[in-house]
């Protein structure tokens, strides 16, 4: 009885240390990605952007970044918070929205905005974004862009 008790009580230690390692290194990265949001190097900026492990906060201080290109990382991360994806929705750089209309977690009042872009390229994006409501699909399928309508046809959710 012994000998099976101290084997438990190894795995346990054995557990318990592995929780804490793990706990450390994600510490570490989580550590790491917040000095690469803060980094002078764009292209660091733009990498800690794109990360879905970069934490919100990080996500929601580079969404106000002036170059488009860290705007879009942020705008495309698929952690990015739905209340930074509405703000960017509303960005002067067409690239920046086109991203917000690609993400898999912009809700679907930011989807919405966005279908009423000035630009074909948003407008597709949108239609192809499988969260865009079904009655914003009918409205994209009289779009004047035959691009937007023929990605609301191959939207799953485009009804009948």
């Amino acid at each position: 009885m012994r000998g099976g008790g101290e084997s438990r009580d190894r795995k346990e230690g054995e557990a318990s240390m592995t929780n804490m390692i793990e706990a450390a290194i994600e510490a570490a990265i989580v550590s790491v990605l917040m000095d690469m949001a803060a980094s002078p190097d764009i292209e660091v900026r733009c990498d800690a952007a794109r990360n879905p492990d970069t934490p919100s906060e990080a996500l929601e201080k580079l969404a106000g970044e002036e170059d488009w290109s860290v705007r879009r990382g942020v705008a495309g991360n698929p952690s990015t918070p739905a209340e930074t994806l509405g703000v960017l929705a509303s960005d002067k750089d067409s690239s920046v929205r086109w991203a917000v209309a690609g993400n898999p977690n912009t809700p679907a009042e930011t989807l919405r905005k966005l279908a009423e872009d000035e630009y074909g390229d948003v407008r597709h994006t949108v239609a192809r974004n499988p969260n865009t409501p079904a009655d914003m699909l009918g409205v994209l399928a009289s779009d004047k862009d035959s691009s937007v309508r023929w990605a609301v046809a191959k939207n799953p959710n485009t009804p009948a």
